[in-house]
């Protein structure tokens, strides 16, 4: 193994040109955790916060938090991994780079019928839809819901899940493409962003809907406000359109709402709740029951240019970045 590896870093935040190849050391492994030598690298909304400043990281900083690959060098105190086992996760540090390290006991292990492409696709994505369905608001055959970007990662994930749980799927997308990926992840209506609260109303009977799944943000936040019944659940899990403005808890008496902004590491508490979701994702891709789409594929140092897509909402599924 080589003393250096290809990476990507910037050196202060800002815009995607900020991110610029660099020959960087192999990290060691320290104590816990795996040394992995990366197949591919998911990119995620989360890093394009973190490069543009909008969350706060120290730099120089190499993004990424997500990649599959095969172990090359094992910690002190490690048990139950070896050299050559197949390990994803969501939860790695500084994945964009042939190389990363892991804590062993947030890895997962891949199982054989998935290959690492597809690891390397699932994992965050993956538990945020999960953790969406099963624990911010339970999603049972009485649930209609409605999912922003039906067409994304978590979009076309959460829509399979949610379906499997039995619930009426609604969603909103962008263009005749996304609209035909999200039909056939299974959504039962597909619909603009224009004039989505009132066609949300109609399609329940002025009801509204049970919960909203909204990671877009700013452009959609009052819409899935007013897309919700009384006493439903607003989660806001992202923000791809940009933040949402300070918001008076006053107004959430109209209909006594419930706002919630939940996030990945509230939701892997626990060696168990952890191996519980990686499990359950992890198997239904493995069975067929889960389909991953991985939308596009850049190399390792075009990421400026997989960010570039990401942030033009031109893209759909999953985007990887191949060392």
């Amino acid at each position: 193994m080589a003393d250096t590896m290809r990476a990507v870093q910037a050196t202060e935040a800002g815009g995607p040109e900020v991110l610029r190849s660099a020959e960087l050391p192999v990290p060691e492994p320290g104590d816990g955790e795996l040394l992995v030598r990366l197949a591919a690298t998911g990119v995620n909304f989360v890093d394009v916060y973190r490069r543009s400043g909008q969350y706060p990281v120290p730099f120089p900083h190499v993004p990424g938090s997500e990649g599959a690959g095969t172990v090359e060098a094992v910690g002190a105190g490690v048990e139950g991994w070896a050299v050559g086992d197949l390990v994803t996760s969501a939860e790695a540090s500084r994945t964009y780079a042939e190389y990363a390290t892991v804590a062993a006991d947030r890895a997962a292990r891949v199982p054989d019928q998935v290959d690492l492409r597809t690891a390397a696709a699932v994992p965050l994505q993956g538990l945020t839809a999960h953790y969406l369905v099963t624990s911010v608001f339970p999603v049972d055959a009485g649930t209609t819901l409605l999912v922003h970007a039906g067409a994304g990662g978590v979009g076309l994930l959460l829509i399979q899940l949610a379906k499997a749980r039995g619930a009426t799927v609604i969603t909103t997308v962008g263009g005749a493409e996304k609209r035909a990926l999200a039909a056939e992840a299974g959504a039962d209506h597909v619909l603009d962003y224009d004039g989505f609260p009132d066609r949300v109303r109609e399609l329940t009977g002025g009801g509204g809907v049970d919960v909203v799944y909204d990671g877009v943000g700013r452009p959609t936040f009052e819409g899935s406000l007013a897309s919700l019944r009384p006493r439903g659940t607003m989660a806001l899990f992202g923000g791809a359109g940009g933040p949402v403005p300070p918001i008076d808890p006053l107004r959430l008496m109209r209909g006594s709402l419930v706002l919630t902004r939940p996030t990945m590491g509230d939701f892997l508490r626990t060696p168990e709740e952890r191996a519980w979701r990686y499990g359950e994702v992890l198997g239904a891709v493995a069975s067929g029951a889960l389909r991953v789409r991985i939308g596009a594929e850049y190399p390792l140092a075009a990421a400026a240019d997989a960010h570039r897509a990401l942030e033009g909402r031109r893209t759909t599924g999953k985007v990887l970045l191949l060392p």
